[in-house]
């Protein structure tokens, strides 16, 4: 079933308070927002409600078995997410974020199940959005950050066509003009007594070879 779909501007300057308090509203409503990151348009929803996460995998066609990640707003909010912190993570952390560097960690017990990997794990990271962080902040809870796209098919950094593919679709797009695209962020896996690079992305393995 089509939804209404708003849509909103932003520019370099930031989000306007009036549009941080749609935003809001449309995520406490369990609705669905269409973002801009330093990479690619992701898609949105609280990470705790187990119905927008739903919504997320019906709309992007996603296998349930395919964990979701999150974006936060700084280390604190990792911590409070997160059952368990190594000491790499503060490191790489406090070297890479915010940035397009993922960290795997074991989640706290407040989160959907279905957006978890195997053993509990939650992927999460700190965007290089300032407003983005600000928004999360204000929200006090992480947000999903699959990339907007249909599974299988390649990421979008077009605000057209995001328009295009999620209008009647997402409770909410905003407009930020056409991210950086490259390369996604890079996911590392730090559940193991051996961190593992899981992807590889636009932070490069040799800069993180150094600290693992």
């Amino acid at each position: 079933m089509a939804v209404k779909t708003r849509m909103i501007r932003i520019d370099q300057g930031g989000i306007a308070p009036a549009g941080a308090l749609l935003i809001s509203d449309v995520l406490r409503r369990d609705g669905v927002l269409v973002y801009p990151t330093e990479t690619f348009y992701g898609l949105g929803v609280l990470a705790s409600s187990g119905e927008a996460v739903k919504r997320i995998y019906r709309l992007k066609r996603r296998d349930r078995g395919k964990p979701l990640s999150i974006v936060i707003a700084d280390t604190a909010m990792a911590e409070e997410s997160a059952a368990s912190i190594p000491p790499l993570f503060r490191v790489l952390a406090r070297e890479f974020w915010p940035g397009p560097l993922t960290l795997v960690l074991k989640a706290r017990p407040v989160f959907p199940a279905d957006m978890l990997g195997p053993g509990g794990t939650l992927a999460m990271r700190v965007p290089g959005v300032p407003w983005l962080r600000e928004l999360i902040h204000s929200l006090g809870e992480p947000i999903t950050a699959t990339s907007a796209n249909l599974s299988g098919e390649g990421e979008i950094s077009d605000p057209e066509r995001v328009v295009r593919e999620f209008r009647g679709k997402a409770d909410l797009i905003v407009d930020g003009g056409p991210t950086p695209g490259g390369l996604p962020s890079t996911i590392v896996d730090l559940t193991s007594a051996e961190p593992r690079i899981l992807r590889a992305g636009a932070v490069p393995a040799a800069a993180l070879r150094k600290y693992f």
